[in-house]
């Protein structure tokens, strides 16, 4: 049987979280950023806003340091939030590690999902082990196009890591997904691609392309400067996004942040 969000409304609730970056050690820092700390304050922010939501998406690089202890901690942080949670591997991750943290009561690792009645998730792996661009092998191609083809009443939602456009920051989108013509091509040919959603660029972006909505969000920790050259961090807080899959197809969102000031990154870092 395909696992099932269970919805209180017609409308899906989902809360995404990605690029957390955790270390096994408490004092584990990203470019002088705590990011257990920052993380913590994330889910405690979510929490604080007490917004209803049915399941919690993580798009990738939960760890920094690849160890065991790492995906533990991002367990740990969210048992607070209490609803499943659906994760799929950034660049940073180790994924033989993501699994030794399931079977989780919380976290399912799983490339198809429903999501109430009228909804379709499918999660997508776009690392390419040790590199930090991204890349689809070909049976994750089949699959989304096995599934799109499957339930063509069921209005997608495609979830990975990587961005599969072009964001304006030249450092940044030399890492985007390969090849992502690949991957538009299989989306071009079903109508039922609502938005593609992911992390990896550690900021804030929304376009549009042949009608899907493509969305990337903050961080947990360290935030990338938009349209730049070269590596450049930000001064926005670390955050989380808030989204609604409605009956008829719409998507909607909302960003939150954390308060100004907090977590400030080193802005001598020349990358990371």
């Amino acid at each position: 049987m395909e696992p099932h969000i269970v919805v209180t409304e017609e409308t899906v609730q989902l809360l995404q979280i990605t690029d957390t970056h955790l270390f096994a050690d408490d004092e584990g820092c990203l470019l002088s950023v705590n990011t257990g700390l920052s993380f913590q304050a994330v889910v405690d922010d979510i929490a604080a806003h007490n917004l209803p939501f049915d399941a919690i998406i993580a798009t990738g690089d939960i760890s920094q340091d690849h160890s065991v202890a790492s995906y533990n901690r991002f367990a740990n942080g969210i048992k607070k939030l209490v609803k499943p949670c659906y994760w799929l591997p950034g660049n940073h991750d180790l994924q033989a590690n993501m699994g030794k943290v399931l079977p989780s009561e919380q976290i399912n690792e799983v490339s198809h999902v429903f999501a109430g009645d009228y909804w379709q998730l499918i999660m997508l792996n776009s690392q390419v082990e040790g590199l930090p661009h991204g890349y689809l092998e070909q049976h994750e191609l089949d699959l989304l196009d096995e599934k799109l083809s499957q339930h063509p009443e069921r209005h997608t939602l495609v979830l990975l890591h990587h961005n599969s456009l072009p964001i304006g920051s030249t450092w940044l989108d030399q890492h985007k997904l390969q090849k992502a013509d690949q991957f538009w091509r299989v989306l071009e040919k079903h109508n039922n691609v609502r938005a593609v959603l992911g992390g990896h660029v550690h900021q804030d972006f929304e376009q549009e392309c042949h009608g899907i909505k493509v969305i990337a969000t903050p961080s947990t920790c360290i935030q990338f400067k938009a349209n730049t050259h070269e590596f450049a961090l930000d001064t926005l807080p670390p955050g989380w996004r808030h989204i609604q899959l409605h009956k008829d197809g719409r998507l909607d969102s909302q960003l939150h942040r954390l308060d100004e000031g907090c977590f400030v990154p080193d802005f001598d870092a020349q990358g990371y």
